[in-house]
């Protein structure tokens, strides 16, 4: 203390040339404690982001026809999978597992289970992601590794490794999206000889005469109830296609499931103030622990793809002919080696209710996940599967890459997370921070699910 005493001395000192009195030395220091908190809070609230979010309009009529499509099964190969099935918003629009079962299960959720007469070949290899704010402009990529995305450049204005044949007459990488579960086999085509889909799909036929989008186009075709409704969206004389039919899809995700009145949003608006708990950690989101660095914007994400060292189990996603139990991320559609273990950077809109977490759903809570961030490489060493939630699937090697030292190592060593502390204490307040993300109307949606469909099959409830 009296160390600063004399450096004080020497400071005023030399600023006004003159000693001062003990009352004005101690009005000095107060407006210089002053100036430097309004300056730290100046400079926390410069880094939060602007609830300035810009999203597509759709006609209702379109809405509502997406309603029943996302939730109707005719959709699928064998007519039993629907978009809601990995989708739904009883697990946030995800499926309350880590790696799911579409074509040759039953049931919902966590609840879900094999079907023993056709047995699936696989897990889905990759989490199902949530579907909030996709309507949003901001969302130019799409999937874990982005092999979807916006592109001027492209003839379509979308780019995909499937070709620019795919992708004409969608409306936006929302519906083109659809494209991707109707034509995998483990998500809705299912077996390559249990539908005339999965046949298609089989011999190469995509989008042509006889393809298996033109198949499942037929199928909406000869459903009345759906004619008359697409006479309303796209005319009378126009044919039921398959992009017709995401299109809808598309228009319904958005906004069905727009996130975007949380109490974060209220405080960015309007300045409504948050549980002290939850502003501590939001300072400590946007400050010391640099969570902002990634999950930056209105909607917590850059947009961009970082690797963090999160566990891999499951089959991996590869082609068919390739090791299938790999899984490298952003690396897989640029092929560029600095690109490897790369995933897209997740929103964490609802964050609170759509666990598990990770491209694995690797986590099933927040403080595992945040653990996690915190030194990636130990975190993914010490990793056990028992913590993921994965259906029982006979004959799965679901641990073929934790129990190869090398691939461990492979994944630890593209890790751009340098390990950091933080305590118990401030773990807490960053998850009651990332639950004033939480938005109860885009939970529930707009619209809910349908009692019904115009297909008569069993809607998901």
């Amino acid at each position: 203390m009296r160390s600063f005493h004399v450096f004080w001395d020497i400071f005023l000192r030399r600023i006004f040339k003159q000693p001062l009195g003990n009352m004005m030395r101690c009005r000095i220091l107060c407006i210089l404690i002053l100036i430097g908190s309004h300056s730290v809070s100046v400079a926390e609230e410069n880094t939060l982001p602007k609830a300035d979010a810009v999203f597509s309009s759709f006609s209702a009529s379109e809405v509502a026809l997406g309603r029943l499509l996302f939730y109707d099964p005719i959709l699928s190969g064998s007519r039993t999978v629907s978009c809601a099935t990995c989708h739904h918003p009883n697990f946030a629009t995800s499926d309350g597992l880590s790696l799911g079962i579409g074509d040759g299960g039953a049931g919902l959720g966590p609840g879900r289970k094999i079907d023993p007469d056709n047995i699936p070949e696989e897990r889905i290899p990759r989490h199902s992601p949530t579907l909030f704010n996709l309507g949003a402009s901001e969302f130019r990529s799409l999937f874990y590794d982005g092999r979807l995305e916006e592109d001027p450049d492209r003839p379509q204005g979308i780019r995909t490794p499937l070709g620019e044949d795919m992708v004409a007459d969608f409306n936006s990488i929302l519906s083109a999206q659809s494209m991707f579960p109707v034509l995998s086999a483990d998500e809705m085509a299912g077996h390559y000889t249990e539908s005339d889909v999965a046949r298609a799909i089989r011999l190469g036929f995509l989008t042509g005469p006889d393809g298996a989008w033109e198949l499942i186009a037929n199928r909406v075709s000869a459903v009345p109830e759906y004619r008359r409704q697409f006479d309303n969206v796209i005319g009378a004389d126009q044919p039921i296609t398959f992009t017709a039919i995401a299109n809808t899809i598309a228009a319904f995700i958005a906004m069905e499931w727009r996130a975007d009145n949380s109490a974060f949003d209220q405080f960015l608006r309007t300045g409504a103030r948050l549980d002290p708990a939850a502003e501590k950690g939001m300072y400590l989101f946007y400050g010391k622990a640099g969570c902002s660095r990634c999950h930056s914007g209105q909607f917590q994400t850059d947009h961009d793809f970082h690797a963090i060292a999160m566990p891999q189990f499951g089959p991996g996603k590869a082609a068919r002919f390739e090791n299938h139990a790999r899984d490298i991320g952003r690396m897989r559609v640029t092929g560029r080696q600095q690109d490897a273990y790369k995933f897209r950077t997740p929103s964490l809109r609802n964050i609170s209710d759509s666990a598990p977490y990770g491209h694995t759903g690797a986590f099933s809570t927040l403080k595992g996940v945040i653990r996690h961030h915190l030194d990636p490489v130990e975190s993914l060493r010490a990793y056990s599967l028992p913590q993921a939630k994965l259906p029982h699937l006979p004959g799965a090697e679901d641990d073929w890459v934790l129990v190869r030292t090398a691939e461990i190592e492979a994944i630890a060593a593209a890790n751009e997370l340098a390990p950091m502390s933080l305590t118990s204490t401030e773990i807490d307040q960053l998850i009651a921070f990332l639950q004033t993300l939480y938005d109860p109307a885009s939970l529930k949606g707009r619209l809910g699910i349908p009692s019904s469909v115009p297909s008569g099959l069993a809607v998901d409830q």
